[in-house]
């Protein structure tokens, strides 16, 4: 019932006592008349109009009570509507759960919501679970090399190792005396990354990029990694181990063209670019530990030429692992420090066995050797040559301390073999310090998951309407690696045990500019000086002991576009 109906029915209610209390009071109040009385007329009129109007008041009296029961009836329905209302509302709920734990548990559908974070493309679930990232890495090299001018072999002693060019019992005659002007697409990498089902990382990368020349085309890194377990995670397929403070570092924002040559060669060793592992490694705020256990390095795709990596009888067996920490940090600064190190258990088997069905006396070798710091010459100037070896070891130790745009980083390595053809064990060492400044003032980022140093990300991008400029770096380093052994004195042949590998010594300035995360352009000069002695005569086409080394300077600009 209405409220309004409520007010119009007892107004009349009130209106019909009313009118029945006045009628009574004049009926009793009347005088007593002949019965021919006109005035008797009206009161049995007036009597008859209060009969009528108690019937009226009971009828009302009647609609009220069922009224009052047609309310009572209309609240047991609202209250039933509620009672349904809480139940639809249970089982939406119980529903929205099932959908969500079904959702959970099953892949995500074919849409993804795609995304940018410093440039890069990401494209995740609507749960979350699955992400999927696009990755790229272009670095293009323009320089040269600033050497005297090639003289006859006669009397122009420089040479290299085995490399690119014309060769003589597979030692590099020409390169060495005339370096390669031009240009090298050094890094050409696309791919994905990302997660799936929340627990499993992965990344899928291909490498076209290369020293000298590039790539057809090769399996860069290719690995599936559980990370449910944190701090440690699980990681096996085809990628660089950790192993040193330079090595650690990306390579789209390392403040120098190139890695020092001792931490290239000591990547390189049971670790390095596109090395078969199994790694399990955990890092925290201030403290990283990792452990790996490798094998072969994945070979160059489709060449279709004799340059492509033969197949050995038996692959390398190698352990990788590291420590590092933060010990001392503060808001704008740390110290960092670690060790590392790695080691060779097999050699990979080169020759098989021996045309009499024995074990052959050789057929396991290690061999250290670098291309120079600026790649767009792919020659080897230093090189130990193939050691028959049982084994061998690498060990290093790094050391870093940053203050706000400042960093100065080191690292000392030393090398060692067994051999197996004579009672040796050679040793070869080098290291590097290096300085970099920020002169925007944006830190150097410390990467807690690797525990090196990345590229710092400019406050102000490149925008030439607002005249903002990005960011700015310069970096100076001096490094040293030494593989030589036993090496003699000039003019003299070579010991039974001695390796002339050789020893670079190199002085490199940078200056940086970062645009914006994804884009980086570098100015490179390197001041190279090798010193080296004629491993043999006859083969080097030498005098005996000669100097076979050189000092050049090198002057090169790379572009970089990456995500």
């Amino acid at each position: 019932m209405r409220v309004g109906d409520g007010m119009w029915r007892g107004a009349r209610r009130g209106a019909l006592a009313l009118a029945f209390a006045s009628v009574s009071s004049l009926a009793l109040a009347a005088p007593h008349k002949a019965a021919t009385d006109p005035r008797d007329a009206k009161i049995n009129q007036l009597e008859q109009d209060v009969e009528q109007l108690m019937q009226d008041n009971q009828r009302l009296h009647a609609e009220d009570q069922q009224l009052a029961a047609r309310a009572q009836d209309l609240e047991a329905e609202v209250q039933t509507l509620k009672a349904g209302q809480d139940k639809q509302a249970q089982t939406i709920a119980t529903a929205t759960q099932t959908i969500q734990t079904v959702q959970a548990s099953e892949p995500p559908p074919p849409s993804l919501v795609g995304n940018m974070l410093n440039g890069r493309p990401i494209f995740t679930s609507p749960n979350g679970r699955f992400t999927l990232t696009l990755h790229t890495v272009m670095q293009l090299d323009t320089g040269g090399y600033f050497q005297p001018a090639a003289g006859p072999l006669s009397t122009d002693l420089r040479r290299s190792g085995p490399a690119l060019g014309a060769t003589a019992g597979n030692v590099d005659l020409a390169h060495a005396r005339d370096l390669k002007d031009g240009t090298d697409f050094r890094r050409a990498r696309i791919g994905i990354d990302g997660t799936v089902f929340g627990d499993w990382d992965y990344r899928l990368l291909l490498d076209f990029g290369g020293s000298g020349v590039e790539n057809t085309g090769q399996l860069y890194e290719t690995w599936i990694q559980y990370s449910a377990l944190k701090p440690l995670r699980l990681r096996a397929g085809a990628f660089p181990p950790t192993i040193g403070l330079d090595d650690s570092a990306s390579t789209n924002g390392m403040p120098f063209m190139e890695r020092s040559a001792i931490e290239d060669m000591a990547r390189g060793f049971a670790a390095g670019d596109t090395r078969l592992a199994a790694q399990a490694y955990g890092w925290g705020d201030h403290w990283l530990a990792s452990f790996a256990v490798t094998g072969r390095t994945v070979g160059v795709l489709n060449t279709g030429t004799a340059t492509a990596v033969p197949q050995t009888f038996g692959d390398q067996l190698g352990f990788v692992a590291r420590v590092a920490a933060s010990p001392l940090h503060g808001d704008d600064w740390l110290i960092h420090v670690g060790a590392h190190g790695s080691y060779v258990d097999r050699p990979p088997n080169s020759t098989g066995p021996a045309a009499n069905g024995l074990a052959p006396v050789s057929g396991r070798v290690l061999a250290f050797s670098n291309t120079q710091q600026l790649r767009i010459d792919g020659t080897k100037l230093i090189n130990t040559g193939n050691i028959d070896a049982r084994s061998g070891y690498t060990a290093g130790v790094e050391l870093a301390a940053q203050k706000g745009p400042f960093l100065l980083q080191s690292e000392y390595e030393e090398f060692g073999v067994d051999r197996s053809d004579i009672a040796s064990q050679p040793t070869f060492n080098g290291w590097y310090v290096e300085g970099v400044w920020t002169i925007t003032g944006e830190p150097r980022v410390y990467n807690r998951q690797t525990a090196a140093f990345d590229a710092p990300i400019p406050a102000h991008p490149f925008n030439w309407d607002s005249g903002s400029w990005g960011a700015f770096e310069i970096g100076a380093r001096y490094a040293d690696a030494d593989l030589n052994y036993h090496a003699g004195n000039p003019g003299t042949a070579p010991s039974a045990t001695a390796i002339r590998g050789g020893e670079e010594q190199n002085v490199s300035l940078d200056l940086n500019w970062y645009p914006n995360a994804v884009t980086k352009f570098m100015l490179d000069w390197e001041h190279v000086r090798i010193l080296r002695l004629s491993p043999n005569a006859a083969i080097y086409q030498t005098p005996k002991g000669a100097q076979i080394g050189q000092t050049y300077d090198a002057l090169a600009v790379r572009s970089q576009f990456s995500f």
